[in-house]
């Protein structure tokens, strides 16, 4: 396909279908931007731009470096196959944060775009889990059962207004190649061909899509159609002899510790950075400075107080005198640990990466950045307190 003009914008693109689609929009459009929480294993193009983040954080003001785009494909989303019951509180609301209410914030982002007279190509990605009943898949079923229902009554409106633009809905059934199945690694030649097809479909602007129609999911449906009770008894049993149960909640887990007295910027700016990272954020809060020689000026219960207001924040902790400390007593198996990067190459952070290699843990360097630091509020508090005596 001949390049042109037209921009893109990938949401949920470092992987597997997303990132085969981000690769064919690269070959026919000026630019393609993906915006994820992780970057992409494979080497992209030139014309392909990262943006870390995480939809977790309910920010959306980064859709405004968009606004520009003539093309949005929207495939962030996760799921796991369990009984109802093993689902926590925090891994249903994530899943409605990402796979449906993410979406439909993006959706009402570009709706003006979208009911212009411009052409604005867009799709999503939905299920066949969310056409039928989904049991041992029920969370993710309802997530994308909102996600199918909303596209196919914001097409009606595009109608209504006169718009030729229309969202494309595309409901796979199992996709093959992707890390989505609990796979280690992409494999895009597996998911070259079907993202073909879906950039072909949207820019005919084709409403909805199923993968494998005529072959698997024709047949699938009819069944579900004709007796919805013994389908959905069907498929849990299915997929209670298939083996691909997962028990364990589907979280990243992130830790970090701090004194966080006399909070500022630098801290903030710290807490949404590992967030970016995570599904949920621990912060363990020292309970005094004494480990580095200093005075606290902020109680330690107010400055739980405080980290626990921010957002980027999941849970409060007393930290432990080493990082690896709370890992080793089960206070929190966590799955990053985020420090700054002055710390790294140190004795202890090495000491760190030990102990850490074999166990899928990662260590995150942040840089600081320029701006107030606790020290320079420390200095200026008591250039303060001397005058005064």
């Amino acid at each position: 396909m001949k390049k042109d003009s037209k921009k893109a914008l990938v949401i949920g693109g470092s992987n597997g279908i997303g990132l085969s689609i981000a690769l064919q929009l690269a070959d026919c459009c000026q630019s393609v931007s993906i915006v994820d929480k992780n970057y992409p294993d494979d080497t992209l193009p030139e014309n392909i731009h990262i943006t870390q983040c995480n939809l977790l954080n309910n920010d959306f003001g980064f859709l405004a470096d968009f606004d520009d785009v003539d093309i949005l494909v929207f495939t962030a989303g996760f799921g796991r196959i369990a009984p109802f019951e093993t689902f926590i509180d925090k891994e249903i609301e994530n899943a409605y944060t990402v796979n449906s209410i993410a979406l439909t914030k993006v959706l009402r982002h570009f709706f003006l775009r979208m009911k212009s007279k411009e052409n604005f190509y867009c799709a999503v990605m939905g299920s066949i889990a969310g056409l039928v009943s989904s049991p041992l898949f029920s969370l993710y079923g309802a997530t994308k059962a909102a996600v199918c229902k909303l596209v196919e009554s914001v097409n009606i409106e595009l109608e209504m207004s006169d718009s030729a633009n229309r969202i494309l809905c595309v409901s796979p059934g199992s996709i093959k190649g992707t890390k989505f199945n609990g796979a280690l690694f992409n494999d895009l030649t597996l998911t070259n061909s079907l993202a073909q097809e879906i950039v072909r479909r949207m820019f005919s602007r084709e409403q909805f899509f199923i993968p494998d129609y005529e072959k698997v999911y024709k047949n699938v449906l009819d069944r579900y159609y004709a007796d919805p009770h013994l389908f959905g008894v069907d498929s849990y049993q299915y997929k209670e002899k298939g083996g691909r149960i997962n028990l364990k909640p589907q979280l990243k887990v992130g830790y970090l510790s701090g004194t966080f007295d006399l909070f500022h910027i630098g801290h903030l700016n710290m807490l949404r950075r590992a967030k970016e990272y995570c599904d949920f954020l621990v912060v363990g809060v020292h309970k005094d400075a004494s480990h580095k020689g200093k005075q606290t000026f902020i109680p330690f219960e107010e400055r739980c107080n405080i980290v626990r207001s921010i957002k980027y924040v999941d849970e409060v902790i007393q930290s432990e005198p080493e990082d690896d400390d709370i890992y080793k007593k089960g206070i929190v198996k966590y799955d990053f640990l985020f420090v700054g990067s002055d710390y790294k190459g140190s004795e202890r952070f090495q000491r760190y990466e030990r102990f850490f290699a074999d166990k899928n843990v990662q260590i995150i360097y942040f840089p600081y950045t320029q701006g107030t630091s606790s020290t320079q509020l420390r200095e200026s508090l008591d250039a303060i307190a001397k005058q005064n005596k």
